[in-house]
């Protein structure tokens, strides 16, 4: 593990534990001295995301984890309470075990999580999410709120 201050790459474990996120490692470097967290997480099987247009691509945690984030910014709500949702929905689409998941089952269980959160937010993915063209589609939604 290369250390981000000053790429050392020798560091020393100062104390690890469980967390939402994997395993959680503090760590020291040997060279600058400086701390920093590194997360351990468990690879798992890769299923593929169906498109709205029928292409397949790999589910990309990265992807989902920038949508969700968008929608957030600048929003009262805690980094760890977005993680625990993020992961809350890897691991239900996981679950599943199927190899193929729609882009419209990944949007609909992400807008259901989100709605418990923060309607702001839910507002602004669903916004993106189902294309909203006017302002007519936003009154709709807000009415459903």
């Amino acid at each position: 593990m290369n250390c981000p201050y000053c790429s050392h790459e020798e560091s020393k474990v100062t104390n690890k534990r469980d967390s939402p996120l994997g395993i959680r490692r503090r760590r020291e470097c040997l060279k600058c001295g400086k701390r920093f967290t590194t997360y351990e997480r468990i690879e798992k099987a890769d299923f593929y995301v169906v498109k709205k247009d029928g292409r397949r691509e790999k589910f990309s945690r990265e992807k989902l984890e920038h949508g969700v984030e968008k929608a957030f910014e600048k929003r009262p709500v805690p980094k760890e309470k977005i993680e625990k949702m993020i992961n809350e929905i890897e691991e239900h689409l996981r679950k599943t075990g199927k190899k193929e998941v729609k882009s419209s089952a990944i949007g609909e269980l992400v807008m259901k999580k989100m709605k418990k959160l923060d309607h702001v937010a839910y507002i602004r993915f669903a916004s993106v999410y189902r294309d909203f063209n006017d302002i007519k589609d936003f009154k709709e939604e807000l009415k459903e709120l």
